[in-house]
């Protein structure tokens, strides 16, 4: 891993959480509902939509089919 990021990594992951966390809304779970169904607990939702870490891939595509959204819509 680069060290340290591009400049350009840190607002693209904080995209990446805002977009995580309108889907999520959209369907009306909460982040105890989505972590549910994805094998993964709140806290960890929420640090993905905060952008304090990052969802790897495999979390992206579960994230998007808990959802129902295309994976693009995820990290557009």
């Amino acid at each position: 891993m680069l060290d340290p990021l591009p400049d350009w990594v840190l607002p693209r992951r904080r995209q990446i959480g805002m977009q995580i966390r309108a889907a999520r809304r959209a369907a009306r779970l909460s982040q105890i509902q989505l972590g549910g169904r994805i094998g993964r607990d709140d806290k960890t939702i929420s640090r993905w939509e905060n952008a304090h870490t990052a969802p790897d891939l495999v979390d992206l595509l579960l994230i998007a089919d808990a959802l129902g959204v295309p994976l693009a819509d995820l990290v557009r």
